[in-house]
């Protein structure tokens, strides 16, 4: 390349460069033209061909997922309602024999523990006072008998007064009462029972000594037995005399009883009322004194069975379960407890078909949509609640009390 050097005045003393005499400087001024032009359609590319935005994770919207949840179909059924107590159970009679005179016990014909008819004699005392006091009071009663006669007599033909007559029956009337009174007395020496039953406890022994108004013996009938019960307030208009009911005593024997007695007068500390339940017990081979559980049947209501698992509370502590709708939105429905058996509780409340969440119901909001899913571990549901099984040791289920 060949350069040249020209002064541009005389003070600088400097020859500018030239690069006209250079062959390619004409070239470069195109390739940087080129260039520019270049650079300024890639930069307008994008308003003449605008292209499509790169989609990203981010930049979509993702919809909320539903959390999934089991359901059981349930279907409503007719069940019993039923009130169930604690109970102990009662002789229908229990009573303490005493002697109604003083005097040595002569004889005691029965023994601890023995049965006894009305009537049977259970201690007999020594008479012979009773005896001679009797003879003594029938003398009177014969002498008085012959003034009386003798004085009738005399009025009658008119030697005697009507004073005498009064006299002589006043006299007579008092040795009758004498009379009777030895009688009465004699016979209060042999004690009888008084109705059927078994003997309990027997205090005296033949040569022993008793005053009058002492323990002779204690009686027992419990044939039939008496259940008594308490029925707190709200359950009264429920239970009336003649309902049907079934006992399940400690011992394991059961029976039918039913309703002889209920009471309309509250106890003033628990506020329940008393109630007896009468039942059968010919032998008098079920004990009294033994405790008793009693169920009575209230009523019918219709119900769904399910686990006790699945309840849950609601915002304001009510006690209830959810359900799905047709639309999978949860709803939380209040529910009561209408019995409880040993695989499961009823519950009433409830229209009668239902969804229940049966699991994940922990994990859901009432009006939250949900992934229902069948559960394929669903309870199956009973034919009916569980029956008492008369003669079985354990008794009865256990009830919930309404």
């Amino acid at each position: 390349m060949t350069t040249h050097a020209e002064t541009t005045g005389p003070d600088t003393g400097r020859t500018p460069l030239s690069f006209e005499s250079d062959k390619g400087s004409s070239k470069s001024k195109f390739v940087a033209g080129g260039l520019v032009l270049a650079l300024l359609g890639w930069m307008g590319s994008g308003f003449v061909l605008p292209s499509e935005p790169e989609v990203t994770e981010a930049s979509v919207e993702q919809a909320p997922r539903r959390v999934a949840v089991a359901v059981q179909n349930s279907v409503a059924q007719t069940v019993a309602q039923v009130f169930a107590a604690e109970g102990q159970a009662l002789a229908e009679r229990d009573t303490q024999i005493l002697a109604e005179t003083g005097g040595q016990i002569a004889e005691v014909p029965v023994r601890r523990g023995a049965e006894v008819e009305a009537g049977d004699v259970i201690a007999r005392f020594e008479t012979a006072q009773g005896d001679a006091e009797l003879t003594q009071a029938q003398e009177e009663r014969n002498r008085a008998q012959r003034e009386f006669d003798n004085a009738q007599t005399l009025l009658e033909r008119g030697t005697s007064t009507v004073d005498r007559v009064a006299q002589a029956r006043s006299t007579l009337a008092a040795a009758e009462a004498a009379v009777t009174a030895a009688e009465v007395a004699l016979g209060d020496t042999i004690v009888r029972a008084p109705f059927d039953g078994r003997i309990e406890t027997l205090e005296v022994e033949e040569g022993e000594f008793v005053n009058s108004g002492a323990q002779v013996a204690r009686i027992v009938d419990n044939t039939p037995l008496k259940i008594a019960i308490q029925i707190p307030q709200q359950q009264l208009a429920d239970i009336e005399a003649g309902q049907a009911a079934q006992v399940a005593f400690i011992t394991g024997e059961t029976a039918e009883g039913e309703v002889r007695f209920v009471g309309r007068s509250a106890d003033a500390q628990t506020r329940t009322f008393t109630a007896e339940i009468e039942v059968p017990n010919a032998d008098g081979a079920i004990p009294a004194g033994i405790s008793a559980q009693v169920r009575i049947a209230t009523g019918e209501q219709v119900a769904h069975f399910v686990s006790p698992a699945i309840l849950s509370l609601g915002t304001d502590g009510t006690l209830g379960i959810k359900t799905v709708d047709a639309e999978e939105r949860v709803a939380f429905q209040e529910v009561e407890i209408i019995r409880a058996q040993t695989d499961g509780i009823w519950i009433g409340g409830l229209p009668e078909t239902a969804r229940i969440i049966s699991v994940g119901q922990g994990f859901v909001n009432d009006g939250e949509l949900v992934d229902a899913r069948a559960d394929e571990a669903q309870q199956e549901t009973p034919t009916g609640p569980e029956p008492v099984v008369l003669g079985a040791s354990g008794g009865a289920d256990e009830e919930v009390v309404q």
